[in-house]
């Protein structure tokens, strides 16, 4: 729609933060130049906000030639906006006289997703806009301000989520082709990827935790999602470089500490005198994921048959984790700075003896429900409600997505994003801005939560014994106030699809299986005795080759093809 804002500006609203540019149209005398401007929001007073750009102008200004109707698109550039401010226009500015032209990089769209909230159908609109908008030709962290930089930490945090929602096997080979080329003669990772920052002016170049870990996560998360093993075995030499990097700084007693890092990036912050916040020790985060690097670069040697490799950083993650509990971790199951981002690393890693995981998670469900939200940062927040609901809290992961006041994920829902924000309050309650110097209302880091309500949620997860989907964990967990949840994922073998229902007191789940794949479905709160597939009693056949009770589920092992699960839940 077109409107004037209160302080007489005509604009256009796209009704949706998109990046890519503006197609306009435009009749005139000769000479007459047009000025368009771009932005994310409007202001508390409904007037074109544009302090958050910095110094990017978003500016483009068009001169007729005059004689007819003109259309003009701007070459080599872009824009984040949904906001257009349009100036010396002549005539009336109507909406075909201006359309938003979306560009991302070639990425086939494999997920679908859908509950029964309209605030999580939303997030999930926001994800995959976010996706959109900053993975152009490298995965920026932003599309509007002067930056849209290659941020290896963002890309890391939300490679799994991306690789649901789109196909970016060909994206992801060739950025992290990108990135060993970029790598440090040392081993250390650059911060952005093209390295245009160059080094600092002191201390050793890049090399910040759970940023450059990118070289090692991302390629993990493309092979569990495409099931192929060039990836791993292209990127091994990188992969092994920054975990020897790693082990250099580190040094014999296996902390990394005393370097510099970005930590646990835009955590929880209050300006009250008893907590200042959720900060958490850049040492134990460096120190995780040191572990957690190690760990997966020791799972792709031995996918890739490197049987010395294997056993070298097997040893090496023994000496990693001992040293953590050791420097971080209580024998009360305390673990650092008791924020839930130290309690997620340390579980999600699994660098904890067994003993003390049920009481670290009991104390991180603790702090979630004192809270009564997340704290989390960049670097916590993919892992939170991956963690609570492995050790049994689910209704705490749910408390996090559901809640819709500030901090959450749909808090910028309720005012009114349609993309995921770099802040948890980038637009305040009160209508006012964040700090205009880091402010972007397009930045998918936080998105990341897709891959839980993908995985745990509708429950369509990968075998990490047979990746690439060759044999499909079905598995969902519902819970939330949910009644209905479904998503489908198109995988090398095509569409794998969960769809569950609560109606009535019955629990129905419909599920598709891709040809030459197994799938093992887990349906919860179900008697044996009780359930139905396709109307009749399970029975082996049909595509059934077992079904067992373990504990309060029903285990079914299936091949390809369509079943429809009905059984009254377990209350």
């Amino acid at each position: 729609k077109v409107f004037k804002t209160p302080n007489g500006e005509t604009v256009a609203d796209m009704g949706q933060n998109m990046v890519g540019w503006v197609r306009l149209k435009v009749q005139g005398a000769a000479g007459t130049t047009v000025t368009l401007r771009h932005a994310e929001v409007l202001d508390k007073a409904g007037d074109f906000y544009t302090a958050n750009l910095r110094a990017a102008k978003e500016t483009v200004q068009y001169t007729l030639k005059g004689g007819g109707l003109e259309t003009y698109e701007p070459h080599f550039t872009f824009q984040g906006f949904r906001y257009v401010s349009v100036a010396d226009y002549p005539g009336e500015v109507t909406p075909e006289s201006l359309t938003g032209i979306v560009i991302h990089s070639d990425m086939t769209r494999t997920s679908e997703f859908e509950t029964s909230s309209e605030l999580i159908n939303q997030l999930q609109h926001n994800i995959i806009w976010g996706q959109k908008g900053n993975f152009l030709d490298v995965p920026t962290d932003c599309p509007q301000r002067d930056e849209r930089l290659g941020w290896t930490g963002d890309a890391q945090v939300f490679s799994r989520t991306a690789a649901f929602n789109m196909d970016v096997a060909g994206f992801f080979t060739k950025w992290l082709k990108d990135v060993a080329v970029d790598q440090f003669e040392s081993g250390s990772v650059p911060y952005v990827v093209p390295n245009v920052l160059g080094n600092r002016p002191a201390g050793p170049p890049g090399g910040s935790a759970a940023w450059a870990d990118a070289a090692v996560i991302i390629p993990w998360n493309m092979y569990l999602s495409y099931g192929d093993q060039r990836v791993l075995a292209e990127q091994y030499d990188s992969m092994a470089r920054w975990v020897e990097y790693e082990r250099g700084r580190a040094g014999d007693d296996y902390i990394w500490s005393g370097d510099s890092h970005f930590g646990d990036w835009l955590a929880f912050a209050t300006n009250r005198a008893d907590y200042p916040g959720a900060t958490t020790s850049k040492d134990l985060i460096a120190t995780a994921f040191f572990a957690h690097s190690t760990d997966l670069l020791l799972r792709a040697a031995q996918v890739l048959g490197k049987r010395n490799d294997a056993e070298r950083y097997a040893d090496l993650l023994s000496k990693i984790k001992s040293a953590f509990c050791r420097e971080f971790v209580t024998e009360t199951g305390r673990v650092g700075e008791a924020t839930q981002t130290a309690y997620a690393l340390a579980l999600q890693f699994d660098l904890l003896p067994e003993s003390l995981r049920a009481v670290a998670a009991k104390r991180l469900a603790n702090e979630v429900r004192t809270r009564g939200h997340l704290t989390t940062g960049f670097v916590g927040t993919p892992y939170l409600c991956h963690v609570l609901s492995r050790y049994g809290y689910l209704d705490e992961a749910y408390l996090l997505l559901n809640r819709d006041q500030y901090p959450s994920w749909l808090y910028p829902i309720k005012q009114g994003a349609t993309t995921i924000w770099e802040r948890w309050d980038g637009q305040k309650p009160d209508g006012t801005f964040q700090d205009k110097s880091m402010n972007s209302f397009n930045h998918y880091a936080y998105g990341a939560v897709g891959d839980w309500m993908y995985r745990v949620m509708a429950g369509l997860e990968i075998d990490e014994a047979a990746p690439g989907y060759k044999h499909i964990l079905i598995q969902p967990q519902p819970g939330g106030g949910f009644t209905r949840v479904k998503v489908s994922h198109q995988t090398p073998y095509g569409k794998a699809s969960s769809a569950w229902e609560i109606k009535d007191g019955e629990f129905f789940l419909v599920v598709e299986i891709p040809p030459n794949t197994r799938a093992a479905v887990r349906l919860p709160g179900a008697q044996i005795a009780n359930v139905k597939e396709s109307g009749q009693s399970l029975v082996n056949g049909n595509g059934i080759t077992s079904a067992r009770q373990e504990g309060n589920a029903v285990i079914v092992e299936i091949g390809s093809g369509a079943y429809r699960f009905a059984y009254p839940q377990d209350k």
